[in-house]
């Protein structure tokens, strides 16, 4: 039986923990806190209970496959909450905008706020479909890592194909791909921000993730009961059960390369343990740079410029009073996107009036917050870090600017008098407790007409026997891409000592 080392029991390690355990292999995962599940962490105080990292569950049917793996049905393991309206969207000058659960329903909305764009949001649509529907054939469920790993063009260019290849619309961004659609600025921004998702400017990533907006409207907004820290739970109950060997509180301070393949992986405390295969979930940069290290890291930076995705300031507030007009999942957005995205983005500095994430969960799940009470998360993008931050002294204005703005936008001028918890996460916090590239909430940036949807491939082109998991590799980032990256890990893995390949376009479709 072949031995798999798994560091990190992010999202991306559970999910390639339990498909590899399914398929017979035994498996060791390391994780360096004394929690699983990464980002997906939880914070109880005095009666509130915040989710720390991810608040926005899509594409079930990647859970679906996970836990299939094992004979297990998703739906008996996790109480999930399809949500409608999706998304509440407040903007400057007091428009409300939902975001409604049925496509159809979403585009009679937008028709009340501006008539044409009921037909361009419908035109958006159409777009978003095909380029999920190729995402699906092409991209998803199997190692990817550039173009020449998505179709074969050379051995099967047909009329068919090459319409596939016209459809990623590599010409054109999210950003131009949106405004050729729909004309209201207001909803444009609310479009625009499907890309957030993966932590980059729709200005310059690439029109083919537009596919990101199908998948939330074509398959739903989900919340798990519990919380998102409901996944990972359910994750590790399920490696457990199939003989998982896990250790919490365990670092790894290196991978050990012999002869170009991996064989063992070094623990912080010195003890080695070889392993057959290494499945890495840590920041795929950070992999190299830190636990490879020699000729496969020089290799490895060689290949392309990697810069990191936006980071984030999360305030978790716990309040007294609920404001009742809240949605589960809200967006109050700036005063100007191009403003914003430029500062972040281009100057690497927090933006002025930056848009704001709010997640009032207790919408779906009262029993977040003490009765009568919230538990909001409040998420504001931020550059990734740079040497000249010093979030220690930059948070208390930021703070001010993030309440002015909810205060100004979001109907929400008291919330002081209502706080009765509040904690913090920063740039450098998200940095230091999860490992990422530059405290990056979402990995890699998705920048780049041509190269921008793509991450380092889930196979290491560098070290035999070394896979990559999480959001900095193939997919990307988000929920469902980290646990697709991996199932793809951990399938690549099982091919690679002989298992049997998955019918990747079978699974995509179901």
């Amino acid at each position: 039986m072949s031995r798999t080392a798994i560091i990190g029991g992010g999202l991306g390690g559970l999910a390639a923990a339990c498909t590899l355990a399914a398929r017979g292999h035994k498996v060791v995962l390391f994780e360096k806190n004394d929690w699983l599940g990464g980002k997906a962490a939880v914070l109880e105080e005095d009666g509130y209970r915040f989710d720390m990292g991810p608040t926005i569950l899509t594409m079930p049917r990647v859970l679906e496959r996970i836990f299939s793996e094992a004979g297990r049905d998703l739906h008996r393991e996790l109480d999930l909450r399809r949500l409608d309206p999706q998304w509440r969207c407040f903007y400057d000058d007091g428009t409300v905008l939902d975001l409604r659960d049925d496509p159809k329903t979403a585009a009679e909305e937008i028709g009340k706020l501006s008539p044409p764009d009921r037909e361009g949001f419908e035109r958006f649509m159409q777009v978003a479909s095909r380029l999920s529907d190729v995402s699906d054939r092409f991209f998803f469920w199997k190692s990817v890592e550039d173009l020449r790993d998505t179709m074969d063009l050379k051995g099967s260019m047909n009329l068919s194909t090459l319409s596939d290849v016209l459809a990623l619309r590599m010409h054109r961004t999210v950003a131009g791909q949106i405004k050729r659609d729909v004309k209201d600025r207001r909803v444009a921004q609310m479009l625009e921000h499907f890309i957030q998702y993966v932590g980059s400017s729709p200005l310059a990533s690439p029109a083919v993730l537009c596919g990101i907006a199908q998948m939330q409207q074509g398959e739903g907004v989900w919340y798990p009961m519990g919380g998102t820290r409901a996944v990972p739970l359910a994750l590790q109950r399920l490696a457990e059960e199939l003989g998982v060997e896990i250790r919490t509180g365990t670092g790894i301070s290196r991978i050990e390369v012999e002869n170009g393949r991996a064989r063992a992986v070094i623990t912080e405390d010195g003890e080695r343990v070889a392993a057959d295969r290494v499945v890495s979930n840590m920041d795929s940069v950070r992999t190299y740079r830190e636990l490879v290290g020699g000729p496969a890291k020089e290799a490895f930076e060689k290949t392309r410029k990697r810069e990191a995705a936006c980071s984030g300031v999360v305030l978790y507030l716990g309040l007294d009073r609920a404001y009742e007009h809240l949605a589960h999942h809200n967006f109050v957005f700036s005063r100007d996107p191009e403003e914003e995205f430029a500062a972040i983005y281009d100057r690497g500095e927090p933006a002025p009036d930056p848009t704001a994430y709010i997640a009032a969960p207790a919408r779906t799940e009262p029993g977040v917050a003490p009765e009568g009470g919230e538990a909001l998360y409040v998420l504001v993008h931020t550059p990734y870090l740079r040497d000249h931050h010093d979030w220690s002294k930059m948070l208390p204005e930021y703070r001010r600017t993030i309440l002015d703005k909810l205060g100004r936008a979001a109907g929400m001028g008291d919330i002081e008098a209502r706080i009765k918890v509040e904690r913090t996460l920063t740039p450098q916090d998200i940095h230091e407790r999860y490992r990422v590239l530059n405290g990056a909430i979402y990995g890699l940036a998705s920048h780049g007409k041509v190269l921008g949807a793509f991450k380092p491939g889930n196979r290491s082109r560098q070290v035999e026997g070394l896979y990559l998991a999480g959001g900095s590799a193939h997919p990307g980032p988000g929920m469902p891409m980290a646990l697709m990256s991996g199932w793809i890990a951990a399938d690549t893995a099982d091919q690679d000592a002989g298992g049997v390949p998955a019918r990747s376009r079978d699974v995509a479709a179901e």
